[in-house]
């Protein structure tokens, strides 16, 4: 048994990500991924972890928590990018367009056929497609193929960038629009119906719209995860989360990574990004108690809807460091404030972490072992 395959019982800064059809590792110093393609064959890549050597400033409390957020988010839409083009999801989409397209031109034609219009589209197609057998049959020169190559690759490239800051951009506004938005204007409107939830005592009023908001969003998030988790496809990939976790745990148990030994560990990890989310989520109903006494304080005034929600938007990079400080905290301590904390957390990976199969497992062991490093820096 390798080095790389034998661990003391211990606590690793490792952490993963689940892909489609495979698993992100990363760790202190080498990430990885692992993936199958569509002939089932396991493609790893690697590379060096972007954060391996931050700035000092960057490694201060609650600075780190937001700034391995932000490095996180982006390795891990590149890393979904990629995973879908090595399992072959952006050919089967590809495939499905076409079926759509052939569909929708055999019901124009039959369309045309009972209107007793002529139909040219299969002219139209054969030009189409003589144009393509002309195309294919120059780019198999062996030139030409290469620069064509080349070609798609620089585009398939800045398409993936593209497509990232679109994904970025969106799920910021989704979340802020959920999240941060919504529960405050949800909490006016019902409170206009409902005057109880407006007590006269500031203290009291902050307490119950703060607990009020906090408990919508909440709900918000679970029943999200709800739904998604029903999608086939998510299931799986919530499987591939199954398997990462029982692969840490395998490895902190400081047992040899097997599929058998993975197997037979607990999936649930109080370092979830699952765990993190909820976190975030009661840290920042605390510090919302804090929102309409600190305005009654400085101004004398309770703020209007929109300037809490803008305040609480502005108080996000202090709620992430937070949550990502108790998370560090849940993973490297177990005692009873560390269960507290991590408890919630648990319970909504029942939502999004799912038993594997052993081709999963495979994928999380191959991702795992090429993260290990020789100096033991992954100590947490």
């Amino acid at each position: 048994m390798s080095k790389k395959e034998c661990s003391i019982n211990k606590k690793t800064s490792i952490g993963g990500q689940a892909l489609i059809e495979g698993i992100m590792m990363r760790g202190p110093k080498t990430s990885a991924m692992a993936v199958r393609n569509p002939a089932g064959e396991i493609v790893l890549e690697k590379w060096e972890t972007q954060s391996s050597n931050p700035p000092k400033f960057l490694k201060l409390p609650i600075i780190r928590g937001v700034y391995n957020f932000i490095i996180s988010m982006k390795a891990g839409y590149k890393c979904l990018m990629r995973s879908a083009e090595i399992s072959g999801l952006e050919e089967l989409e590809e495939e499905a367009k076409h079926e759509k397209a052939h569909k929708k031109a055999e019901k124009a034609r039959k369309k045309a056929e009972k209107a007793g219009v002529p139909f040219e589209e299969k002219a139209d197609t054969e030009t189409n497609e003589a144009s393509m057998a002309s195309e294919n049959s120059q780019a198999s020169a062996e030139d030409s193929g290469m620069e064509k190559k080349s070609d798609k690759k620089g585009e398939s490239s800045l398409l993936m960038n593209v497509i990232m800051v679109i994904a970025a951009a969106l799920g910021i506004f989704l979340s802020v629009a959920l999240f941060i938005m919504l529960p405050s204007f949800i909490y006016k409107w019902v409170s206009e119906l409902l005057p109880f939830l407006r007590p006269e005592n500031p203290a009291l009023l902050s307490l119950v719209k703060s607990v009020f908001e906090g408990v919508l969003k909440i709900l918000i998030l679970v029943g999200y995860m709800l739904l998604v988790s029903l999608m086939k496809d998510i299931r799986r990939t919530f499987q591939y989360h199954g398997a990462e976790h029982k692969t840490i745990f395998c490895y902190e148990h400081g047992k040899e990574l097997t599929v058998a030994n993975v197997k037979a560990e607990r999936r649930f990890h109080p370092r979830c990004g699952t765990s993190f989310l909820i976190l975030m989520l009661l840290v920042g109903i605390f510090i919302s108690f804090f929102i309409d006494p600190v305005s009654i304080l400085i101004t004398g005034n309770v703020p209007p809807t929109y300037i809490r929600a803008i305040i609480r938007l502005l108080l996000l990079p202090i709620v992430m460091g937070i949550g990502h400080e108790l998370i560090k905290l849940a993973g490297r301590r177990d005692n009873l404030f560390t269960r507290i904390i991590s408890a919630p957390g648990v319970w909504l990976q029942h939502l999004t972490v799912f038993e594997p199969d052993d081709d999963m497992i495979e994928c999380a062991i191959t991702a795992f072992k090429e993260v290990i490093p020789e100096d033991n820096s992954d100590n947490y």
